[in-house]
């Protein structure tokens, strides 16, 4: 349900209704975080910051994700549009952070998309045992090009195609790092791990383990890992049951993900110990490839393909959020309404989808001629996107609901405080990594950008290009700057909760 608005905004052509449903969604937000990409990535870093207490950290920076995840599900009951944080910020902050939210979204798919597809295809090479190619650059970024092309192809195609590509690959990929996980374990037990193995202990579930240092560096790095679960909400106006499903299926998403990343998070650290994974630290997801020789002997391209496939599917959700959060600005007069166009066989907004693809390609082959340590400081930087719109969208949701929030201690808890609490946990990390990055010696370049560290130049330079780009569409339209933010009312007897918490019955106010 849309305010009238945006309704009147949208050219003719909507993406299709009831497409896909719940468990397509929930699916959709698992591949969108990449989870064995994610903890390949991640894993040495935190070990050499926390040691054992790695799996304690996962823990805790899932709180935060469950907090903004239950904001998220309350908002799209009030409004199921497309794009989310954009759409619902408008609501009920005004047009000015609504913009902001949206382009932080769309950026996001634009910064990472190139590197997820980059990881794939080296993984994928690797596992067919073509090392020489995954070392050959100019392999390595054209097959990264080809498949960027090819899964906004499978985007376009229709979201119901993309849902059983991204069934496939979920099932692949969770196999994989479940048989990585539990042979692991057996030879950890069973005396065969490497020499230095430990056995696990409910102890490493305490985040604190390692002292308060550690622990605000380990957050730092571990939070983002579940970055992606939403992607179901994006598609809401195509899923069955648009008002609760999507909601569900993001926290779900977060349920699922922590119990993965806790489990395997446990036999890594167990098989192969802390001083391993800690010196290893610098080589990040190669980390994985040593270890898949080292636990699964001559089927280590099982654990590879785990995270071939793992880039491969986050490479096509993740194309999905930005195009949709395009398109619900286009149709809202917030960007050119070309952006909005939805294709007439396929139902899905092509146009923004090509944009996302072409513009993440070129930030891919641009940034690579830096150097590869570029790149992976541009992913840095995505945790500062990321902590913004996951913020707003939590101040957001206590904001549009103030009315209610004393009609019940569950509102109170899961409408105010949770999501509150959750925007005040990522705005703080938001701080803490601005001042992180800050300093060159804490990039991958280890250069500095204008006396600063790349990844926060970087972020810095987005951020500014969206309000930029912000005031000279202000320019050209005013259209979506009329609009005024509005509050849901308090429920009145006889009134159903969806009634209650639609758009519609919120009436603006100046």
């Amino acid at each position: 349900m849309k305010n009238d608005v945006a309704a009147d905004a949208r050219p003719p052509g909507e993406p299709k209704a009831d497409a896909i449903g719940f468990v397509d969604a929930l699916v959709i937000g698992l591949n969108s975080t990449s989870p064995a990409y994610s903890l390949a990535a991640v894993i040495g870093p935190v070990v050499a910051l926390v040691g054992v207490y790695a799996p304690g950290i996962m823990l805790a920076s899932f709180i935060p994700m469950l907090l903004i995840a239950s904001a998220f599900h309350y908002l799209n009951k009030a409004d199921q549009d497309c794009g989310t944080t954009f759409s619902w910020v408008t609501r009920a902050m005004g047009p000015w952070a609504g913009w902001l939210g949206g382009w932080a979204i769309a950026m996001t798919g634009v910064l990472v998309v190139g590197s997820l597809a980059d990881v794939a295809v080296n993984f994928g090479l690797l596992a067919m045992g073509l090392d020489s190619l995954a070392a050959d650059d100019l392999v390595r970024q054209t097959l990264t090009v080809v498949l960027i092309l090819a899964m906004t192809a499978v985007c376009v195609m229709g979201t119901e195609t993309s849902a059983k590509v991204q069934n496939v690959l979920i099932l692949a990929q969770v196999a994989f790092l479940l048989t990585f996980a539990v042979v692991a374990l057996y030879r950890v037990y069973a005396g065969t791990a490497m020499p230095k193995s430990l056995t696990p202990s409910v102890s490493w579930l305490n985040p604190f383990g390692a002292g308060g240092a550690a622990l605000t560096g380990g957050l730092l790095l571990s939070v983002f890992i579940y970055w992606g679960w939403e992607s179901a909400a994006n598609l809401t106006e195509e899923v069955e049951d648009s008002a609760s499903a999507p909601g569900k299926a993001g926290i779900w998403s977060t349920v699922v993900l922590l119990v993965t990343y806790v489990s395997v998070a446990f036999a890594i650290v167990a098989f192969a110990g802390t001083t391993f994974l800690a010196s290893n630290a610098d080589e990040e997801e190669a980390v994985f490839a040593v270890l898949a020789e080292k636990v699964m002997g001559g089927w280590d391209w099982v654990v590879l393909l785990a995270v071939c496939t793992s880039a491969l599917a986050s490479t096509q959700t993740t194309i999905l959020p930005a195009s949709r959060t395009l398109l619900s600005m286009a149709r809202r007069h917030a960007l050119p309404q070309h952006f909005g166009k939805v294709h007439h066989r396929f139902q899905t907004p092509h146009v923004s989808t090509w944009w996302v693809a072409g513009v993440a390609i070129v930030w891919y082959l641009g940034v690579n001629q830096i150097s590869e340590n570029a790149l992976l400081d541009s992913l840095t930087a995505l945790s500062l996107l990321i902590a913004f719109y996951y913020a707003l969208t939590g101040v957001a949701c206590a904001v549009y609901y103030r009315h209610r929030l004393l009609e019940s201690l569950r509102n109170f808890v899961l409408i105010g405080v949770g999501p509150l609490v959750g925007a005040a946990m990522l705005t703080w990390l938001l701080v803490e990594s601005v001042i992180d990055m800050s300093d060159p010696e804490n990039s991958y370049s280890g250069v500095t950008w204008f006396s600063l560290g790349p990844p926060l130049v970087i972020g810095i330079g987005i951020t500014a290009a969206g309000v930029v780009t912000m005031l000279l569409w202000r320019l050209f339209s005013a259209d979506f700057w009329a609009e005024r933010p509005s509050v849901a009312e308090p429920e009145t007897p006889g009134t159903s909760d969806t009634q209650v918490m639609s758009p519609e019955a919120a009436p603006a106010e100046a």
